[in-house]
């Protein structure tokens, strides 16, 4: 097993089990619900947005261990930044996933362990959940996402 994979599935467990910012944010100013019919996995990330900034974010999810541990950390990876900056990082963790991007390069970081994902392409959709669901909580959406 190589290095990268043996810390994806050790961040995985770590993350399922204790997930960061797992928590319904009382302050929250947008809100977003995901759904993959496919897992059954849903989720629902809640923002707190001054200034185009996330100043703060959480979520509750009911799911597998992938979807819980992408969205914990998505959260600890883009509190703070601007809307512009968590849409760049979207972007990046969909090449990724998708093959398109070196797990290594563009400062990842942490993220870069979702990579191991891409072994299992039926779980795509459960790593990039949390993500639709923030990309859509960002434009202040109502209606849920769906990964299907």
């Amino acid at each position: 097993m190589s290095e990268l994979s043996e810390l994806y599935q050790e961040v995985i467990l770590d993350h399922n089990k204790r997930p960061r910012n797992y928590r319904v944010l009382e302050d929250a100013n947008r809100t977003s619900e995901g759904l993959n019919p496919l897992c059954g996995d849903q989720m629902t990330v809640y923002l707190k947005v001054t200034d185009d900034v996330i100043e703060d974010i959480g979520f509750q999810a009911r799911g597998c261990a992938i979807s819980k541990a992408s969205a914990s950390l998505m959260t600890d990876r883009v509190k703070g930044k601007t809307a512009a900056e968590a849409e760049e990082i979207f972007e990046k963790v969909h090449k990724m996933l998708r093959g398109e991007l070196d797990p290594e390069a563009d400062g990842l970081g942490k993220l870069a362990v979702l990579s191991g994902v891409r072994e299992f392409p039926s779980r795509v959709k459960c790593a990039t959940l949390s993500w639709h669901a923030l990309r859509a909580a960002l434009k202040d959406e109502k209606t849920p996402v769906s990964t299907e």
